[in-house]
């Protein structure tokens, strides 16, 4: 067993394709192959299971990889502290539903540690591929709310493929709306309120359940509705459109502009917000670091919008 294995078998989880990893390795698709086949008889196991609609870790690999990956974090602190030139990228993922704070806490993240060699990512995508990136360990953090109607639902499924979820924060429910709306200048607003406003939401694809909705109330009928993919575009309309869209309350200006605000929402309901991690899986030095920026960015914003 060599390191160059394990960062093989580590890359080709991230990315669930061998010719994906093929390709940020610079290595032959079948010297890749060859490689995790060798390790896996090596060490007697099976690490990823082949099936007709790709790779998949199995239950003996995602335990395996949770050893590789200490193995190699210890290895890279090890080149940091001995070498003059650490060896090789940093790399770090985080999956998230679309907070600012988590943008925040992740340029944080890179000052620290970026330096002059790294590969960081920050995904803001739907609720059941957060899930999935941290329970495929394409992600070492992910990022999403728990509320009284989807937490038996979504810890079933955090459960099923071994993860923990600890809560940051519990936030009130608020809308986001342009200041040139009507409702930007009131104290709290009403569901009767908001009917005549165009409802924004983050569409969820093939898992597109109300379970899934980044946003409370999901299962409130409303006359008009848009789904979009990225914050960028829900901002523009909420401002062109004169829209809405069901939040936490926590908004950063630098990140989201002066001319979006949050006005708490006058419903019964709660948004507890936290962090998905990998039960098998030591947080490294960058996973503590980035929770700890969260938690400061967390402490430091929008503390009228928090329960606790």
């Amino acid at each position: 067993m060599t390191l160059q294995q394990l960062r093989y078998v580590t890359t080709v989880a991230e990315t669930g394709t061998m010719s994906e990893a093929a390709r940020r390795l610079f290595v032959s698709q079948p010297g890749l192959t060859k490689a995790i086949r060798e390790l896996e008889q090596e060490m007697g196991i099976i690490i990823f299971d082949r099936t007709n609609k790709g790779i998949e870790v199995s239950k003996d690999g995602v335990i395996f990889l949770g050893y590789a990956r200490q193995v190699l974090e210890q290895a890279s602190l090890l080149e940091e502290r001995y070498k003059l030139q650490a060896g090789g990228k940093k790399e770090f993922s985080v999956s998230t539903q679309h907070y600012s704070f988590a943008v925040n806490a992740f340029v944080d993240l890179i000052k620290e540690f970026g330096g002059d060699n790294y590969d960081f990512s920050l995904r803001e995508t739907q609720t059941y591929e957060i899930i999935d990136d941290v329970a495929k360990m394409r992600s070492e953090i992910g990022i999403l709310y728990l509320n009284d109607f989807n937490r038996t639902v979504l810890k079933k499924i955090i459960k099923a493929n071994d993860l923990e979820f600890e809560t940051l924060f519990t936030a009130r429910p608020h809308i986001f709306v342009s200041t040139l709306n009507p409702l930007a200048g009131k104290e709290s607003v009403t569901m009767e309120d908001l009917k005549t406003y165009p409802y924004l939401s983050f569409e969820q694809g093939e898992h597109n359940s109300f379970y899934f909705s980044e946003e409370i109330f999901s299962t409130t009928e409303r006359a008009k509705n848009i789904r979009v993919r990225d914050r960028a575009t829900l901002f523009n309309l909420l401002i062109g459109l004169n829209g809405y869209t069901v939040c936490s309350g926590v908004i950063d200006e630098e990140l989201n502009g002066a001319n979006i605000v949050a006005v708490p929402l006058k419903e019964e309901g709660d948004m507890e917000i936290g962090i998905l991690t990998h039960h098998r899986i030591r947080g490294s030095r960058m996973s503590e670091f980035y929770i700890q920026a969260l938690r400061k960015y967390i402490s430091w914003k929008n503390a009228e919008a928090f329960l606790i």
